[in-house]
């Protein structure tokens, strides 16, 4: 299946349902294919469209999805940008996979100058929303060079048709490749992990032009209707799923634990809802169930990453229902059993695959994990030794074959020779019912060499005692896991996908120490 095929099965079903809606406009399916066929014949006019690298950086606006569906129509290769990453880690990301054509939104004029200055390799601009400056033409004026009949896409399962950033918390992104088969692994995996025959209404509240969009590409095979918001606001995001009668909801744990602290979370009707995803990071296993009894029985979630997007492992609401009662507690924090198209082991660090109930790193085989970093050889052969792709996480695997994340290797805290995970911690005291979001690291110690810190968000309205939470995690875990400090601060740091940015707080803990890794 080639990508673009997936979009036309939507139209093919329903080619006057609505497809995207937001609170100025709403756009058909055939309205959709009508602007991205014009888009795409239009872009041998600036370029020769193969293989060319194509980037939209716009806030969440349907005819930014319109310019994806262009991209792809055109047999070009779309290189996400996040509307809310800064200038210099989008021009990093657009500059090493030498973007050439950029479709932008004019709020956002300041940086694209920026982004000039840093991707040399753009030669194309088209503002989605009117002209720009300097003769640059507005989408409706560029897409008058077109005559709506792109060119037939190349049926080849292996063809590079995104480059994905990947997700940039321990440094600068690298680019994932996607092909058509790494699309169609992820939309096989999707469908098959949420069936569902009726009509589908999407809430988009991440950004299109990142995972956002993504996720509604997953969702128009049939013909669901998106529905779309300006931003990630809780109360936004709660309102839209009971005025929209909502079915499908994708965040990440960061914005869940926002609208579980939020006053009036319980005061909307969540009936409509179906799925409710939880990606991008693990959720505290309190929260989680918290979150099963507000929202009802329809949470779920999934595990991937860029190299390996969305569905390594799924976890779904009947797991959840249907666990003994003797381990509730513990198929709460799991992240699910392998998708049907992905081997997942545990590895020890000499490339031994782990037996049951043992710890390691993460590893992964199949047809969803991606070929190797663009560009960057290096760092492909060290994520795929041993033959098989390294997730960096530490885990292991229960008897009934659900898989639990401890920790970020790179997270792990060393502390008087015996090493802590940072995740487990921070899943007890997220079960406090004060806490909003934490981050657990490790900081210089002339005695430990690494002392367990915490730094916790809380939630509005409310205090906590620090002796209280490290007293709550001795309890837990014992003595050697229970921070030794802990600090409130205002807002954690998060990227732009909302995950909290632990490089960031590490560093304002290490300046001027050197850390062993």
């Amino acid at each position: 299946m080639r990508l673009i095929d997936y979009f036309r099965k939507g139209l093919e079903r329903d080619p006057e349902r609505l497809a995207f809606v937001d609170d100025h406009t709403s756009f058909t399916y055939r309205d959709i294919d009508t602007m991205a066929c014009r888009i795409a014949s239009a872009m041998p006019e600036c370029h020769p469209t193969e293989g060319i690298r194509a980037a939209v950086y716009s806030p969440n606006d349907p005819r930014a999805f319109a310019c994806i569906m262009g991209i792809f129509y055109a047999g070009a290769v779309w290189v996400p940008a996040n509307a809310r990453n800064t200038v210099a880690v989008n021009g990093h990301f657009l500059s090493m996979t030498g973007c050439e054509v950029l479709f932008y939104h004019s709020s956002f004029e300041s940086e694209v100058a920026g982004l000039r200055s840093r991707v040399p390799t753009i030669t194309s601009l088209i503002c989605i929303d009117k002209a720009g400056p300097d003769g640059i033409p507005s989408l409706e004026e560029f897409m008058r060079f077109g005559d709506g009949l792109p060119q037939t896409v190349p049926d080849d399962p292996d063809r590079i048709v995104t480059i994905f950033p990947t997700g940039g918390t321990t440094g600068l992104s690298k680019g994932a490749p996607w092909s058509h088969r790494t699309w169609e692994a992820m939309i096989d995996a999707f469908w098959l992990n949420m069936p569902n025959e009726e009509p589908s209404v999407h809430l988009v509240a991440g950004p299109m032009t990142h995972a956002a969009g993504g996720l509604a590409l997953m969702m128009v095979p049939k013909a669901a209707t998106n529905i779309v918001l300006s931003k990630a606001d809780p109360e936004l995001i709660m309102q839209a799923i009971e005025r929209h009668g909502i079915t499908h909801v994708y965040l990440p744990p960061t914005v869940l634990y926002m609208m579980l602290a939020h006053p009036n979370v319980r005061n909307y009707d969540y009936a409509s809802l179906k799925y409710f995803v939880l990606a991008a990071a693990p959720i505290a296993p309190e929260k989680l169930k918290e979150a099963m009894d507000v929202f009802g029985p329809v949470m779920c979630q999934s595990y991937g990453q860029a190299e390996a997007p969305m569905f390594m492992t799924f976890l779904s609401t009947q797991d959840l229902v249907e666990a003994g009662s003797n381990e509730v507690g513990r198929r709460y924090a799991s992240c699910g059993r392998a998708a049907m198209n992905v081997r997942l082991e545990i590895m020890a660090e000499d490339g031994t695959l782990l037996p049951t109930g043992e710890r390691g790193e993460i590893v992964a085989r199949g047809s969803l994990v991606f070929p190797g970093y663009y560009g960057n050889p290096a760092a492909t052969e060290e994520v795929s030794r041993f033959g098989w792709h390294h997730t960096g996480d530490v885990g292991y695997r229960d008897e009934h074959g659900f898989v639990y994340i401890v920790d970020r290797k790179k997270d792990m805290i060393v502390t008087g020779g015996f090493n802590v995970f940072s995740a487990e911690i921070e899943q007890v005291l997220l079960s406090h019912s004060a806490v909003r979001e934490c981050a657990v690291i490790g900081v210089p110690d002339d005695k430990w060499g690494e002392a367990v810190k915490a730094v916790i968000e809380v939630k509005p309205g409310q205090t906590v005692d620090g002796k209280e939470l490290i007293a709550l995690v001795k309890a837990e875990l014992g003595g050697v896991y229970a921070p030794k400090t802990i600090d409130v601060w205002d807002e954690l740091p998060r990227s732009g996908n909302g995950k909290v940015l632990k490089r960031d707080i590490r560093e304002a803990f290490w300046k001027g120490h050197k850390r062993a890794v």
